[in-house]
This record gives C-alpha cells, structure tokens and sequence, in this order.
C-alpha cells in the first residue's frame, strides 16, 4: 500500500496543479520511484491511497506498472497518514507493507523491512529505519538491543540519538485496533501515532536498519538537492540522453545530465551537470544550463542562463533571460529561508518576454508573465503580470 494522497503545501506553487508524489525526482514522478522499489523488491500488487490531485496519478500510471497490478482508494479529505491507511482498511485481511508516495526509498530498505517482518513471528509491526543526521523534521525512533522498538515519535526535540523512520512499514491487520486509538492531532490522524499506541499497549513493533537512498523533497529547492543525490548513489539514475533527443554537434553535454525523449539542444548551447531536462525540453542556441530541473514542454531561449533553477512544465524564459543562481532567501508562507541553493522557480506556464533577471531566491507563481529586461526578486503571485 503507498500513501500518496498529500498535496505538499510547502512546495507550492509547484503543487497548485498536481500532488507532491507526481513532482520530478530527475526527469520520473517521486511516485515512479517508489514503485520501481516496491516492483525490484518482488512486489506484484499495488494498492495506491490517492486524494489531492488523484487524477494525475490515475491518469499517468492507469491499472498496471511494470506488470504490477495498481488499484487506487481516494482519501476525500487529507486528514493523515493513519487516516489515509484507514480508507483501504477494509481491503486489508493479510499483513501488508505500507510506505509513503512522496518520498524517495532504496529498494533495500524494502527488502529488508520484508525479510524482517516475514520472519518473526511475534511482531505486530515491522519499520524501516536509517542512520540520519538530522531528524528534526520527520520521525524518530530508538530500539533496544534486538531491535524492538522502545520510543518513536513525530519530530523529536530532545538530544537523544535517534534513528531516522524511513517511512515504510511491515504490520499485521490488527494494527488498526491502534490506529482506531489515538485522538486526531491538529485534526489529522497519525499512522505514526497508531503505531505508538501498540508500543504503549506492549506490543511487539520491531525496527531494522538499512543502507541506500532516502530523500523527501520538503521543499522547492530539494528537488536540486534530490536529482544531485539520485546522480551520484549506485541505485539513482544514470546521465543518459534519449535516442529521440536532438543535440547539435556544437552543443556541450557535461555529466551528469539526464536529457529526456523528444528535447532539442541548440548550436553552442551547454548543458550540465546537473541537469534533469523532462520530456520535448528546448534549450535554445548559445543558451547555458546548469544544476537544474527543467519540467516538460519548457523552451529556454537563446543565450539564456539558467542556474540553480527549479521550473514546473510548459515554461518559456525568453531570449538572453539570465537565472544567475543560489544561495538566496526565499519565502515559503510566512517563513523566511535564508541562504538556499536556489537561483528561481519558475511554476507551470510561466512566461517571459527575454533579458528578465532573476534574484537569488525568486519564485514564480504559475501562469505568471515577465515583460521584457525586468529584474524579479521575491516572490511574484500566481496570474501576475511584472512590468
């Protein structure tokens, strides 16, 4: 079971038009990632918890994915991750591994949450545990000698030497006695909470710990962070160029870059490292791009500069346009984030007329238009138009 039901408020405006899990990690959905772990780990039956923005997920996967079946439950409303889990409790009969949509695992860490539960027989539930330095804002977990779960808890604040909970579990179906248990917090319904109360009620709830990938786009500026990672681990993707790309003989690819089907790399453009280009990308002459994920269907144009830049899909940057990169302050809500590898975010169908300038740290909100030799800084709301 894959909870991928969540929007990802703190990606906006990358998620106004399409949940988190369908963000690029690369040039493939996060959620394509996670079912390449689940399909390489052995599994053949997929049930997808959807909500906010269900249809991009449906549509984009349909019932089967690399020979393995997809079924779908919609979550009508976001109220959790143990609440997302109760919307297919009735379909649950047999023990069941559950893992998160929106973020990137190893197929290892499955693998070995498997393994685990499949042989003990006296555990209620099975997590999947890595070595993090910072926990702070996800989970945390502290076991005993042989494994068993002591503590685990949403965003510890102590200084006790935790592990990190990857977010994908083995459990048996009387786990949702205990998901049933614990009031809402904040009105939503913590699968994390559930498993606690089983903790508390003496349980027995194992933890193992694995190697490889993990990595959640929090967010805009991770989704640099998460191609780099993918770039550089034995299990994340390889610079390749698609057969149906078009890169002129004058045009420089410097890896790792990934260049998707049907994009067009102009005379003298550079291209890379770092670089995810999706699907029918173009990248005109003499243009520059540089550690950054350009979304499908976008046109970068000639002699533009693109650096430490984040776009969603169907973007024009005009000629000679400059992104001149990171670090920068960027505002997310009413939050100020000081220092990020961040040059823009351009969001879905954002357009400028050519010599625009972007500061460190700007972000555009969709369907935006920049008139010609602007220079933006901050943040410029979704439909606006900056003279």
């Amino acid at each position: 079971m894959v909870l991928a039901a969540g929007e990802g408020a703190r990606l906006r405006p990358l998620t106004k038009h399409r949940p988190k899990p369908m963000l690029p990690a690369a040039t493939k959905p996060i959620l394509e990632h996670v079912f390449d772990a689940l399909v390489d780990a052995g599994i053949t039956e997929i049930t997808v918890v959807v909500g906010y923005g269900h249809t991009h997920v449906q549509s984009h996967f349909g019932s089967t994915y690399r020979d393995s079946s997809l079924e779908y439950v919609v979550q009508d409303k976001q109220l959790g991750s143990g609440h997302a889990l109760l919307a297919a409790e009735s379909a649950v009969s047999e023990p069941r591994l559950v893992l998160n949509g929106d973020q990137l695992v190893a197929g290892q860490i499955v693998e070995d949450v498997l393994d685990a539960h499949e042989n003990d027989d006296d555990a209620l539930a099975t997590l999947g545990l890595i070595r993090h330095a910072d926990v702070g804002e996800y989970g945390g977990v502290i076991c005993e000698d042989d494994g068993t779960v002591e503590t685990i808890v949403e965003r510890p604040r102590d200084d006790r030497t935790y592990k990190l909970n990857a977010g994908v579990y083995a459990f048996e179906p009387e786990l949702f006695d205990y998901l049933h248990g614990p009031e809402p917090h904040l009105n939503e319904y913590s699968l994390v909470d559930g498993i606690a109360n089983a903790v508390d009620a003496e349980e027995t709830v194992r933890g193992v710990t694995s190697d490889g990938i993990w990595i959640d786009a929090t967010y805009p500026w991770d989704l640099l962070e998460v191609t780099e990672t993918l770039f550089e681990s034995a299990d994340g993707v390889e610079s390749t160029v698609s057969s149906t790309a078009r890169v002129h003989e004058s045009a420089t690819i410097v890896e790792p870059t990934v260049i998707s089907a049907d994009c067009v790399v102009g005379p003298g453009a550079v291209v890379g490292p770092n670089v995810a280009l999706g699907e029918n990308v173009t990248v005109g002459a003499n243009a520059v791009v540089e550690h950054s994920v350009v979304d499908a269907d976008t046109r970068v144009g000639s002699g533009a500069a693109l650096v430490d830049c984040v776009t969603g899909r169907n973007v024009r940057v005009g000629t000679g346009s400059t992104v001149v990169g990171g670090p920068g302050d960027v505002r997310v809500g009413d939050r100020v984030h000081e220092g990020e590898q961040l040059g823009a975010l351009l969001a879905d169908r954002v357009r400028d007329d050519g010599g625009v300038t972007y500061a460190p740290g700007t972000i555009v909100g969709s369907d935006a238009v920049i008139n010609a030799g602007t220079t933006v800084r901050g943040t410029v709301e979704e439909g606006t138009e900056v003279q």
